[in-house]
C-alpha cells in the first residue's frame, strides 16, 4: 500500500512539473513584446519621401472632361499579405488585385489547394478604374516573418498555428479560424516570441511589405495619356476597441510616401495616427498628402463618431483642437462594404422623425432584433453582434452630429463625404456582382461556406454572419481626368458618391440662383457648377435673409443594372428635441409597382434611364443649420442569397435560405456625398469664436 502511494504521490509530482513547464512554455511562446512608445516614435519620425519604384514624369491624359467624369474603383482591398486573408488560405498579392481590378482573370485557388484542383476562375465584367491595396499594417510584419524560414521567428508555436503546420482537432471549418485566432488573441501587442522583446523585428518587416506594396502599386499605375488605370498607395489602421471597430484605411494622394506604416499596435488613438500622418506627410513629406477613411462604422458602438464635445477626458480646447485635425486628416467615409450598410438604422429612440424603409438595407443584426440604445454613452461589443447600437455608428446621424459640434466647438469634425468600398479579403474587388459573388474570404469560396448563418471567432474576438454579408460597393469620384492629383482633388473636396454595386451615376448641386428649369437645359452640368456648389460643398447663408435654396438632383441608370426607381433627398438636423432626419421623394416614382420573381430573379416593372429634379425644401427654416444628400434607389433586384439558393436543389440548401428574417430581395442604390447649410452667425456666436 506505502509503495502504490509513494508511487501516485510521485505521479501528482510528475504531472504538476509537467504542468507548470507547459505553462511556463506557454507563457515563453505567447509573451507580449513591450511596446516603448519612445521608441516607436523615433522608429516612425522619417518624413515621407517619394517611393523609389516612381517614375519620374507622366504624359497628359487624352481624356479631359470639364465638367468632370464619374470615375468607379475601389479603395478597400485585402491580399495574403493581410494576416486574416493568410489565415483563411488566400494567395493572390497586390500585383494580382490590380491585375484583377484591370480587368484580367484570376485563379481563385487558397494555400491548401493542390496543384491539380479546378478552381473557379474570376473576372470583373468592367475593369475598374481606380483601385487601392490597402493591407492590414496590424500584424503585417508577423505575416511576413510566420511563412520566412530565415526569420527568427518562424518556428515560434503561434506562426505554426497561423501556417496551419499545427491543428487542433476540431472540424475543418473552424482550422481558418483558429488560424486567424492565432494573431488575433495578441490584441494590440505583439509577439515577443515573433517580434523581438520590443516589436522591431516585425515592425522592419512591416515596412518591407510595404515596400513591395509600393512597387506594385507604381507598376500598376498608367502615367501613358491613356490614363485607363490609377492606383493609390494605401493601408489599413486596424483598431480595435472592447469589441467595437475604429478600422481606417490610409489613402495617399501621390507617390510621396512615409517609409513605414503606422499600425494600431504602435499608435492606439485615431488622433495619433492622425498627428503622425499630419507630422511626416503635411508637414515634413516630399509632396506628401493623405486621407484617412473610416469603415464598418456599423460594428463600431458608436465610437467612430462619438462627439468630441462629450469626451470629458479632454478639455474644451483640446477637443476643438482634435476636431480640427479631424476635419483635415478625414475628409470621407465608407458607407458601405461586404460587412453591411452604415447608412442609418430605424428604430433608433434617440432619431426623431419617421420611419425610412429603406434603413433596413443590408444589416448584420436584423432589422427586427430588439437591441437597447446607447443613448449619449459609448458601447462595446458590436463586433460580436451583440451590444446597444448608437446613433453615432451611423453616417447619416454622424453627419448630424457634426451640425450640433459646429455650434458647440465652432468647428465640425464629421463634415463626411462619401464613399463605398467591398473590404474583400481575397484580392479580388468583386461589388456589384450579385448572382457570381464568392464571398468576401477564401474559404466562402464554397456556397455552402457563404450561405452560413454564424460563424464566430475563437475566444470571442469577433462574430459574423456570412449569409448576410454582402458583394459590397463601390467608390464614385467626379474628377475631370483619371490621374491621382485629379482623383485625390475631388476626394478631399468631397465630390465623391458611394453604390452598392451598380455604376449609377449621380450628380447634386445646390445654390440660390439654380433655374426651375435646369434640368432642360442641355447646358445643365456647366450652369449648375456657375451658380451652385456640387457634392461635397457649402451653402452659406449669411446675406440670404429667408430666402430657400434650390437644388438639382439627377442620376443615370447603370447600363448594365436595372431602371431606376426614384430619387430621394435626406436632410438631417438638430433641434432641442434632438437629431433629427426627413425624406422627400424627389424624382421618378416610388409607387411604381415593380417587382421580381423570387423563383427566378425575373423582375417586372418599368423604371427610368434617367432621372432629374430641381427641388426646394419645403420646411426650410433658414436660421437652421442642416445637411442634405440624395439617395438614388433601383428597382427590386434579386439578393445575392436568393440567386445562389434558387440554383441548389431544394433538398441540399441550407436553413439559411428558408430563414425568413433574411431579406430575398434588395434595392441596389448610390449615395451622393452632402451639401451643407450654415445659417448667418449670430452675434453671440460671432462673439464667442
Amino acid at each position: 500500500m506505502a509503495r502504490l502511494l509513494k508511487t501516485l504521490l510521485a505521479l501528482c509530482v510528475l504531472l504538476l512539473l509537467s504542468v507548470a513547464v507547459a505553462a511556463m512554455y506557454l507563457r515563453y511562446e505567447f509573451e507580449n513584446a513591450r511596446n516603448e512608445a519612445a521608441s516607436i516614435q523615433q522608429y516612425f519620425a522619417q518624413p515621407a519621401l517619394r517611393s523609389p519604384y516612381a517614375a519620374p514624369t507622366r504624359e497628359p491624359c487624352r481624356q479631359v472632361s470639364p465638367e468632370r467624369q464619374a470615375w468607379f474603383g475601389a479603395l478597400h482591398i485585402h491580399t495574403s499579405a493581410s494576416f486574416d486573408a493568410a489565415a483563411f488560405g488566400v494567395t493572390l498579392n497586390a500585383d494580382d488585385a490590380y491585375a484583377f481590378a484591370h480587368g484580367a482573370p484570376r485563379e481563385y485557388r487558397l494555400q491548401d489547394d493542390s496543384p491539380d484542383l479546378e478552381v473557379p476562375v474570376v473576372q470583373l465584367a468592367r475593369p475598374l478604374d481606380f483601385a487601392a491595396v490597402t493591407d492590414h499594417a496590424g500584424k503585417l510584419g508577423e505575416r511576413r516573418i510566420c511563412y520566412d524560414p530565415l526569420q527568427p521567428g518562424y518556428d515560434a508555436l503561434v506562426c505554426k498555428v497561423f501556417r496551419g503546420d499545427l491543428k487542433l482537432p476540431l472540424d475543418d471549418a473552424m482550422q481558418p479560424l483558429l488560424r486567424l485566432a492565432s494573431q488575433a488573441i495578441f490584441s494590440r501587442y505583439r509577439s515577443a516570441r515573433v517580434c523581438g522583446a520590443d516589436g522591431r523585428d516585425c515592425r522592419e518587416q512591416a515596412a518591407t511589405a510595404w515596400q513591395e506594396n509600393q512597387q506594385a502599386t507604381e507598376h500598376w499605375y498608367d502615367r501613358s495619356a491613356d490614363c485607363s488605370f490609377t492606383s493609390f498607395h494605401g493601408y489599413e489602421y486596424t483598431l480595435a476597441e472592447d469589441g467595437a471597430n475604429l478600422h481606417r484605411n490610409v489613402i495617399f494622394g501621390s507617390a510621396s510616401v512615409p517609409p513605414a506604416v503606422v499600425s494600431a499596435q504602435d499608435m492606439t488613438q485615431p488622433e495619433q495616427l492622425w498627428q503622425w500622418l499630419e507630422q511626416s506627410c503635411h508637414l515634413q513629406g516630399e509632396a506628401c498628402d493623405v486621407i484617412t477613411i473610416p469603415h464598418n462604422s456599423n460594428w463600431s458602438s458608436g465610437r467612430m463618431w462619438f462627439p468630441y464635445s462629450l469626451q470629458t477626458q479632454w478639455n474644451p480646447q483640446q477637443q476643438r483642437e482634435f476636431a480640427q485635425l479631424r476635419q483635415r486628416m478625414e475628409p470621407l467615409a465608407e458607407i458601405m462594404q461586404v460587412k453591411g450598410d452604415s447608412e442609418c438604422r430605424n428604430g433608433m429612440s434617440t432619431v426623431y422623425g419617421a420611419a425610412d424603409e429603406l434603413c433596413d438595407f443590408e444589416k448584420l443584426r436584423p432589422p427586427t432584433e430588439t437591441i437597447e440604445d446607447c443613448g449619449e454613452e459609448m458601447g462595446s461589443g458590436n463586433m460580436r453582434l451583440v451590444g446597444c447600437l448608437s446613433r453615432f455608428s451611423y453616417v447619416r446621424y454622424a453627419l448630424s452630429a457634426g451640425l450640433a459640434e459646429q455650434d458647440k466647438l465652432g468647428v465640425n469634425p464629421f463634415k463626411l463625404g462619401i464613399i463605398a468600398a467591398t473590404d474583400n479579403h481575397n484580392g479580388t474587388p468583386t461589388a456589384g456582382s450579385e448572382s457570381h459573388y464568392m464571398g468576401a474570404n477564401g474559404p466562402d469560396r464554397e456556397a455552402r461556406h457563404r450561405l452560413r448563418g454564424t460563424v464566430e471567432v475563437p475566444g470571442g474576438i469577433a462574430k459574423g454572419s456570412p449569409v448576410r454579408y454582402n458583394p459590397g460597393g463601390l467608390a464614385g469620384v467626379w474628377a475631370q481626368q483619371n490621374t491621382r492629383q485629379s482623383l485625390f482633388t475631388a476626394m478631399r473636396n468631397r465630390e465623391t458618391f458611394g453604390t452598392s454595386g451598380p455604376r449609377i451615376e449621380p450628380r447634386f448641386f445646390g445654390g440660390w440662383n439654380i433655374p426651375e428649369t435646369l434640368c432642360q437645359d442641355p447646358d445643365m452640368i456647366n450652369k449648375a457648377y456657375t451658380v451652385g456648389v456640387p457634392m461635397g460643398g457649402e451653402l452659406d447663408g449669411s446675406a440670404r435673409g429667408n430666402a430657400t435654396p434650390r437644388f438639382v438632383v439627377s442620376a443615370t441608370q447603370d447600363p448594365q443594372g436595372m431602371p431606376l426607381q426614384k430619387i430621394q433627398v435626406i436632410k438631417g438636423w438638430v433641434d432641442a428635441q434632438g437629431t433629427q432626419q426627413a425624406v422627400y421623394e424627389v424624382a421618378g416614382n416610388g409607387a411604381n409597382g415593380a417587382s421580381v420573381s423570387a423563383a427566378d430573379c425575373t423582375p417586372q416593372g418599368n423604371g427610368f434611364a434617367q432621372l432629374c429634379s430641381v427641388w426646394r425644401d419645403p420646411d426650410f427654416d433658414p436660421a437652421q443649420r442642416a445637411v442634405y444628400y440624395a439617395r438614388v434607389v433601383e428597382n427590386p433586384s434579386c439578393r445575392w442569397s436568393t440567386w445562389q439558393c434558387n440554383a441548389m436543389p431544394a433538398a441540399s440548401r441550407p436553413a439559411s435560405c428558408s430563414d425568413p428574417e433574411l431579406p430575398k430581395f434588395i434595392q441596389e442604390r448610390a449615395w451622393t456625398s452632402p451639401i451643407w447649410y450654415n445659417p448667418a452667425p449670430t452675434r453671440s456666436a460671432e462673439t464667442e469664436q
